[in-house]
């Protein structure tokens, strides 16, 4: 467990000093859900599920319904609670540690997933439920939901594929080939031919200083890890990190990049510089599709999307960002079905087909990736809204092996935070060292985390 991010909690109670078990009961007085909702008959076995997001929730809905529709000797009725993201993640560690009032099963966000993975892990090993999937489910992202034994005790929702996004509009406009781009050095070129060609009106992308994404694509083309991985030492100063810190600042010195509005893309005022054209290309997951469809429909038909530029021709050049791990509790009294009914909702060809077309998320398990039926269908939006379907991506990713790891671990807050809130604004809008800044950020965090 990460015990000093729960003592951090009991601290902000009212009464630190009152047992786990009142601050149970505290937390379900305080922590009220948004969405309640029951699903399946009264003689079926009852399951709680909590999440923070009410469209996971809906999907999950339609799979008990279709499980029980499919065995009848396995019925199973779940209530699914919808909270806001914090009071569910901190009523579910309270549960647990309190041993009563936690849920069956719930999502744990991948940044805060480490802290229900310690040696005490209080999650169910799932890895008996998810054997007739493993095979062809993506391991990178199987293995940043296993506890510090190597148990696996979530169940994934999406790759979250990091991809190249390009506006091939602006391209097309200035006789530019965003194609054949292969390389970072490729990309840069890229870059300074089309400030020529607009007179500076349009930038090659932006330059995240509230967000961490181009990092984590680095670490994975050099196969390093900042976080040091499961029971790792933390360490910023990785060549992959001081590379993509030095070449970003550099592209913003050269005026081939700007700051990203607010922090980054993924932000009202970010969907509003991309709708405008104001940026012609940028790096982020599979699921930021769903940006497009939802927040700027008027760019159908403009964007294409393509597998990253790598450092160096070879390198893995793509990694999962964000991401929704599922478990079961020990507080389940009968973990081995939830267990089953939650690798088949998730992982199965019929759980997989909602994920991708009710969710929009890129799906794990590989074995759909090349179904015509499941992966081109045209009636899905995202296959009509961009110039290539997304799983012809995907489909190079996997036979190039290119989707690398980089863990969540209990020191991934800390490192986040200090690189989004310092590291990234000193290089990047104070012009400081790359090496002076992430000297002083490793200084910083090895101090806070051990």
């Amino acid at each position: 467990m990460n015990k000093k991010w729960l003592s951090m909690l009991l601290a902000t109670s009212m009464v630190a000093t009152m047992g786990m078990t009142v601050m149970a009961e505290e937390a379900e007085t305080e922590a009220a859900p948004t969405a309640v909702t029951t699903v399946g008959p009264d003689d079926g076995t009852k399951f709680d599920l909590w999440s923070f997001v009410d469209v996971h929730n809906e999907y999950y809905a339609k799979m008990v319904e279709s499980w029980n529709e499919q065995n009848p000797d396995k019925q199973i009725q779940v209530t699914f609670s919808t909270y806001p993201y914090s009071d569910m993640h901190n009523k579910l560690m309270m549960s647990l540690q309190a041993g009563s009032g936690a849920p069956d099963m719930c999502d744990v966000e991948i940044g805060q997933f480490p802290n229900y993975t310690g040696a005490d892990c209080p999650l169910y090993a799932l890895d008996d439920a998810m054997a007739p999937y493993a095979e062809t489910m993506v391991q990178a992202r199987m293995d940043v939901y296993k506890n510090e034994a190597g148990v696996q005790v979530g169940v994934p929702t999406h790759v979250g594929a990091a991809v190249m996004y390009w506006n091939a509009e602006i391209f097309e406009k200035y006789g530019l080939d965003y194609k054949s781009v292969k390389t970072w050095d490729d990309y840069t070129a890229l870059g300074e031919q089309l400030k020529e060609a607009s007179n500076g009106e349009v930038y090659l992308t932006s330059v995240d200083t509230g967000g961490c994404d181009w990092m984590t694509v680095a670490m994975a083309e050099f196969g390093e890890d900042w976080t040091g991985g499961p029971g790792g030492e933390v360490n910023v100063q990785l060549e992959s990190v001081t590379k993509m810190m030095t070449m970003q600042q550099q592209w913003l010195n050269d005026g081939i990049a700007m700051i990203s509005t607010d922090g980054h893309v993924d932000l009202e005022a970010g969907y509003a510089n991309i709708a405008a054209g104001k940026i012609a290309s940028f790096p982020k997951a599979m699921w930021f599709m769903s940006r497009f469809v939802n927040y700027m429909p008027e760019m159908e038909g403009k964007y294409d999307i393509t597998t990253i530029p790598v450092f160096e021709e070879g390198q893995k050049c793509s990694v999962g960002i964000g991401g929704t791990g599922t478990v079961v509790t020990n507080q389940c009294e009968a973990p081995e079905l939830a267990a089953e009914w939650l690798a088949w909702a998730k992982c199965s060809e019929e759980g997989q087909a909602h994920i991708w077309n009710d969710l929009g998320f890129d799906v794990c398990n590989t074995a759909f990736w090349s179904d015509e039926e499941f992966a081109y269908d045209e009636s899905n939006v995202y296959n009509t809204f961009f110039r290539v379907k997304p799983y012809e991506v995907l489909n190079q990713l996997a036979e190039q092996d290119a989707i690398g790891t980089v863990y969540t671990t209990t020191v991934s807050p800390t490192l986040n935070d200090y690189m989004c809130t310092t590291t990234l604004n000193e290089v990047f809008e104070e012009g400081m060292d790359v090496e002076e800044a992430l000297q002083e950020a490793q200084d910083y965090i090895s101090f806070e985390v051990n």
